[in-house]
């Protein structure tokens, strides 16, 4: 018989190269740098990158939308191919990096000193120095070779410039009207009272600063409930780092008080990343596929808007939230705290990313006032004129209409943003403890882990897992859960009735989100767009 030859492998050096679809890197800013563009990043200078890889088969619809995987059917079916693993660590072998795989989080991270990484990528790193701090940047496209392109999603890593902001507001004392614990807000808006989250683990992503044990212990014992279980992940060498009360101490505090108050009986598990593209999405798919904490539900309270973002970042991390969707876990994200233009200041409106992922349920912020045990008002939070921000929301330029969002007539150019929404005003902010000192901060991202929690309470309750709870949330029988918000505006959007790119569908009426998501199934939901 003839003998069989294989395939010559191959020579990753020589042959032909091709852009990497979506890499594109814009030049960095001018402001704020003082070392120049040109200043090559040293050679020496070890790096590590993650290779995100496509999945063996695309994740089916019918998965996010409900029939949830297990973990072992996600693996058996949706991970990395070993023959993708294979040629990218052969590809690694070529250029004297090392490479460590997870199949199941689709990544290969790659690591070697910054002049292999150049050679290996196509690519040239420059330093800046923005605010003190030293990055290594670089411009264009990846180039990688032409038997390596297929298999690759992303890589990131090349580039650590930072890519997100938290979105909380600290109050300015004199500005404060009213402000309230995170329970008071669940009894207000309705949460199942004396529910427990056992058997709940609620994940935050955190992209800076860090947490004390004790100031943990000393806020619960305040509101008369046992502390939480709080454990830290360390992802890309990210620290629990705390610094002070007015740094990203506030971010990761808010996160873990609110939504462990408002969900007793959770335990939660922090996961500190780098603030850059790599450490956002390997933090995500790190809590997605953790199999020793398992969270149920990710909070996630850090953003940028979508004009910031690669494409290729934004296609990682969306993946990583279909993939949280499709194995049953909810990810609530904040909308935004800088109105209609997201910030960026060029006259046009933006939403925040990844909270326009249609994978994620988006968080938008109202003003809430109270008396008697009672909400009394609640309007869309804008207090721009004050500089105490305004809630993000809008329609997104990257992805398109979701089925959920099809009876909107404002949506049919893009996603709508939020699709829910919460007190978030920092004028009648939460009640928190930062580094030993009692405060008061507001901000969407005070919203997102109060939707974690009440979608904890949920699972606990209904013994199943909420998953991506839209199609239930916008169905028919749906409207009756929320509290609409008619009153306001974050600029170029109006609140009115039905949803609208403010506060979604409204703030919650939490017994009736509990029974909306123990439904096996919903009626299709039609509304009437808002006037926007």
């Amino acid at each position: 018989m003839p003998r069989t030859t294989k395939s010559p492998k191959p020579d990753f050096r020589t042959e032909p190269r091709g852009p990497l679809p979506g890499s594109n890197k814009p030049a960095i800013a001018t402001s704020h740098i003082t070392a120049a563009a040109s200043t090559p990043y040293s050679g020496r200078k070890r790096i590590t990158v993650s290779v995100i890889l496509h999945c063996a088969k695309p994740i089916p619809d019918a998965a996010v939308s409900g029939k949830h995987l297990t973990r072992a059917q996600f693996k058996a079916r949706h991970a990395a191919t070993p023959q993708a693993i294979k040629i990218v660590k052969d590809f690694a072998k070529a250029f004297s990096l090392t490479a460590e795989a997870d199949a199941v989080r689709r990544t290969v991270q790659l690591t070697g000193t910054a002049k292999n990484m150049q050679e290996a990528f196509g690519v040239a790193l420059h330093e800046h120095v923005a605010d003190g701090v030293t990055y290594h940047v670089r411009e264009g496209t990846i180039e990688l070779p032409q038997s390596l392109l297929p298999h690759v999603q992303a890589v990131l890593g090349l580039d650590d410039r930072p890519q997100a902001t938290p979105k909380f507001r600290i109050a300015h004392a004199r500005a404060v009207n009213a402000s309230f614990t995170p329970p008071q807000l669940a009894q207000l808006y309705g949460f199942p009272s004396n529910a427990k989250a056992t058997g709940q683990t609620i994940a935050v992503i955190e992209l800076g600063g860090g947490f004390r044990t004790t100031d943990i212990t000393a806020y619960f014992k305040s509101l008369s409930l046992s502390a939480p279980t709080v454990k830290a992940v360390l992802v890309d060498g990210g620290k629990n780092s705390p610094g002070n009360a007015n740094g990203a101490d506030g971010e990761v505090m808010l996160d873990i008080e609110v939504a462990a108050a408002v969900a007793p009986g959770a335990k939660i598990a922090a996961y500190f990343a780098p603030n850059t593209d790599q450490g956002f999405v390997d933090a995500i798919t790190t809590a997605v596929h953790d199999t020793k904490n398992k969270p149920t539900v990710i909070s996630i309270s850090w953003g940028g808007p979508e004009s910031s973002w690669s494409a290729q970042a934004i296609t990682a991390m969306d993946n990583a939230c279909k993939a949280a969707a499709a194995l049953g876990i909810t990810v609530t994200v904040a909308a935004g705290d800088n109105g209609s233009d997201d910030g960026v200041g060029d006259g046009s409106n933006h939403v925040d990313f990844p909270a326009s992922s249609p994978n994620v349920l988006a968080c938008g912020g109202t003003k809430l006032t109270a008396a008697n045990g009672a909400i009394t008002n609640e309007v869309v939070w804008n207090e721009t004129t004050n500089d105490e921000g305004a809630t993000g929301g809008g329609i997104s330029t990257v992805f398109p209409q979701p089925a959920w969002q099809s009876g909107i007539a404002a949506t049919k150019s893009g996603r709508g943003v939020p699709d829910v929404a919460g007190d978030a005003d920092p004028t009648t902010g939460y009640q928190v403890r930062v580094d030993g000192q009692n405060m008061v901060i507001g901000g969407t991202s005070a919203v997102a882990p109060l939707w974690a929690g009440l979608i904890a309470l949920s699972n606990a309750q209904n013994k199943n897992a909420a998953g991506l709870p839209q199609a239930k949330l916008y169905s028919a029988t749906g409207q009756k859960a929320f509290r609409d918000i008619t009153q306001g505006n974050n600029g170029a959007y109006k609140a009115n009735t039905g949803w609208d790119a403010c506060t979604g569908l409204g703030s919650p009426r939490g017994s009736a989100i509990v029974a909306l998501l123990a439904a096996t199934s919903s009626a299709k939901r039609k509304r009437t767009a808002k006037t926007v």
